[in-house]
């Protein structure tokens, strides 16, 4: 029998968050165990925000609707629908939804999101 050469992810994980933002992991370590990439979809409420953090994976955001706020390296950029971004691996960085509209976006990894690598700032 011919093993498939491709996955169809019908059932994302949904990682527990405790400040309003739905994630759901659609390929990862949670997933399906991959630790080379993650990829999520990412729902973040108005007035969102995350604490500063020095990943060790590379990011890469793409934004579906509304805008995002990144403080990177002390530099404020904000980005909006249609626009996306990579940020290095080992930059500081913090993540916000400071706006009044939701902030929906997809998010990918390299190496795969993992809380271990994350290296967030005490808050």
């Amino acid at each position: 029998m011919k093993q498939k050469k491709y996955i169809i992810q019908n059932n994302p994980f949904v990682v527990p968050t405790n400040d309003g933002k739905t994630i759901k992991e659609h390929f990862g370590i949670a997933t399906d165990g991959n630790s080379q990439i993650s990829i999520a979809h990412m729902v973040a409420p108005p007035g969102w925000s995350e604490p500063f953090q020095t990943p060790e994976f590379d990011e890469f955001t793409f934004i579906i609707k509304g805008k995002k706020q990144f403080i990177i390296e002390g530099e404020t950029i904000v980005l909006e629908t249609g626009q996306s971004i990579k940020i290095e691996k080992n930059t500081r960085v913090q993540y916000s939804n400071p706006f009044t509209e939701t902030c929906e976006y997809i998010a990918i990894c390299t190496p795969a999101f993992s809380i271990n690598l994350v290296n967030r700032d005490s808050e």
